[in-house]
């Protein structure tokens, strides 16, 4: 992220989202060299722009055949090479979470992202 002839930065020098693309191509380049059975991704997507997003999703896509990805996301991109999708709803203090089917799971990102 930097030009010729500049000073290298710290990470924390760096935007969100660069700072996710650093740190979900440092997994990534682990993930082919010691391959893990199972990963848990909290909105890793939250600080990129769509194309960002869209090529992360890209990326779990290739590399789902050899191991299983579980994300959470409020953007679409996500979803576009997603097995199953889950619904979490939180009433009362207790959270109840259910399979849904992609249309029910792209209706509350759309609702999400109106509120926002």
């Amino acid at each position: 992220f930097v030009g010729d002839g500049e000073d290298v930065n710290s990470m924390s020098a760096l935007s969100g989202g660069q700072q996710t693309v650093v740190a979900l191509s440092l997994i990534f380049a682990i993930q082919r060299c010691d391959p893990s059975p199972f990963y848990i991704f909290d909105e890793i997507d939250a600080a990129l722009d769509a194309q960002y997003r869209r090529a992360v999703a890209d990326m779990i896509q290739r590399m789902c055949g050899t191991t299983q990805f579980v994300t959470t996301t409020f953007r679409p991109e996500l979803l576009l090479h997603a097995d199953k999708f889950f619904g979490v709803t939180f009433r009362n203090k207790i959270s109840t979470i259910r399979e849904i089917e992609r249309g029910d799971a792209q209706q509350i990102i759309q609702d999400e992202e109106s509120l926002n």
